[in-house]
């Protein structure tokens, strides 16, 4: 069979009318990289990958087909992951192929194969990368079951740097769940697939795996974005050798390796106990969730910016955000699927939980991960209808071009419901948001905690009191036309506000 599995020689051909091949970009033991043009769009470029040769069977096709629809559905959902844009069969060989997004950058490992990274440099992709991961994590929607995504080879290699629209370094994972999905084949190897430098214990063992295996693999990346050389080290390169250093050997210290960077000893510190919990031997003991490593990112990278020692905020292991209720729930069946909030009251093993449900774009969500939280809370006067406009202000210093996201719902204290919220946020000072992507609504993509100031929550509790047994004269839409009036006079004052690194925020 000729297919383009076989040489350089396809590269000119033209696949199913559409796909010019140009040249190849790279082999491995799942298939072969093209880069095209595709003929259809005025030979705008594309990179086609077709399945290899020694895996044509259907079990196979299903699995490599279901993959690309995978890659589609993550690819559009963080702009952190390789976006597949269409599937095909090859008319000549009947071989699989799928088309990706064309992108022109290199590799983490070229890049780290010069030097080492900067800390900056280094806290800035690693976020990103880990803004992959939690996409992935979270899952995807199949056949009506959200089924998370675990990479199963996070590696330099499989990380692209390339350039966005605004000239700024942008990383991309590639190549996101093929592992996962062909490790059940037992005719592919003897259960093992991944790379044996950055595969965590349990999967070199052949156990079933979850998002905590990738969080060991990129901890082996991360110490070698910095320093340069792999935590974990053997003579030769046996699978057996790999085996015992993974399960047994401890990770390589900073200054075992020579690496001694001219910053705060602190922040060092800080920065490598994160990178020794991501290389735990067991699962438990390591970050549970990529959300976890990038809170504790931002705070090292507030601290190099601010030049504040964060040490007391930062502890060995700092507590877990607790997972309650929500992460269980899908987006209500009587809500739209497009960009609204509302207030929600949730039961809770230790008492109702107050909760302000967001649907956004994939798009928009991904500039709202690591944000500040404001909030703003204004009360009509008397007569009018008792009535509150609850504010939330989403807002990212450290990109202000993303500006500020306005989170808003009334609270009416005519109303068993308003009253009941009211009173659940001044008792517990807190609520929590969960962001629901507008491409898969059946679960939250991201949940965290927004507090409330004790002056605020005084407040709260006056205007309920006095809420709840006033007469009040007009019409409901009246009081939320004259609050939504006073919020848009305020918004440029809050926006100055917050522009200037200087609101009373929450830092997530």
């Amino acid at each position: 069979m000729t297919a383009p599995n076989s040489s350089r020689s396809n590269c000119g051909r033209v696949l199913n009318d559409r796909y010019q091949l140009v040249d190849m970009l790279g082999q491995g033991a799942m298939g072969r990289v093209y880069e095209a043009k595709d003929l259809l769009l005025g030979g705008m470029p594309v990179a086609v990958k077709f399945l290899a040769q020694t895996l044509l069977n259907q079990k196979m096709r299903d699995r490599f087909e279901r993959e690309a629809k995978i890659c589609a559905n993550l690819g559009y959902r963080s702009r952190h992951i390789i976006q597949v844009i269409n599937y095909g069969i090859d008319e000549r060989d009947e071989v699989p192929f799928y088309v990706m997004e064309y992108l022109q950058g290199q590799t983490l490992s070229r890049l780290i194969e010069r030097q080492p990274l900067q800390v900056s440099r280094f806290l800035r992709l690693v976020q990103q990368i880990c803004r992959g991961l939690q996409t992935a994590h979270a899952g995807v929607s199949i056949e009506g079951k959200t089924c998370p995504i675990v990479h199963r080879d996070i590696k330099p290699s499989n990380v692209l740097i390339i350039q966005d629209e605004n000239r700024e370094e942008l990383a991309k994972i590639l190549d996101f769940g093929i592992a996962k999905t062909l490790q059940d084949d037992n005719n592919l190897t003897n259960g093992f697939m991944g790379t044996l430098a950055y595969a965590s214990p349990e999967q070199m063992e052949g156990l079933e795996l979850d998002n905590r295996s990738d969080i060991y693999s990129l901890g082996v990346m991360m110490f070698q974005m910095l320093t340069g050389k792999l935590p974990i080290t053997v003579q030769g390169n046996a699978f057996g050798e790999w085996y015992r250093a993974h399960r047994e050997q401890p990770p390589r210290s900073f200054a075992e390796v020579g690496f001694k960077p001219p910053i705060s000893s602190v922040v060092i510190n800080k920065l490598e106990n994160l990178i020794r919990r991501c290389l735990a031997k067991s699962p438990s003991d390591r970050p549970q969730n990529a959300q976890e490593i990038i809170r504790q990112l931002h705070y090292i990278e507030t601290s190099l910016q601010r030049g504040q020692d964060f040490g007391a905020t930062l502890g060995s292991r700092p507590p877990r955000r607790p997972q309650s209720s929500p992460p269980k729930f899908s987006w209500p069946a009587d809500k739209p699927t497009s960009e609204i909030s509302f207030y929600q009251i949730l039961p809770d093993a230790k008492g109702d939980l107050a909760t302000l449900w967001v649907m956004l774009s994939p798009q928009e969500i991904e500039k709202r991960l690591n944000c500040k939280v404001y909030n703003h809370f204004l009360c009509t006067p008397a007569p009018l209808h008792p009535m509150i406009l609850w504010s939330a202000a989403l807002y990212n210093p450290f990109n202000p071009e993303y500006g500020i996201r306005w989170l808003s719902s009334f609270l009416d204290l005519k109303s068993f419901r308003g009253q009941q919220m009211t009173r659940l946020l001044t008792e517990t000072g807190q609520y929590q948001i969960l962001l629901f992507s507008t491409a898969t609504p059946d679960c939250p993509t991201s949940t965290f905690s927004a507090a409330i100031n004790a002056d605020k929550c005084k407040q709260l509790k006056e205007w309920a009191a006095v809420g709840q047994f006033s007469r009040s004269v007009g019409r409901i839409e009246d009081s939320k036309d004259q609050l939504k009036k006073h919020l848009e006079e305020l918004k440029p004052r809050i926006t100055l506000m917050l522009e200037s690194n200087s609101p009373p925020t929450i830092l997530l």
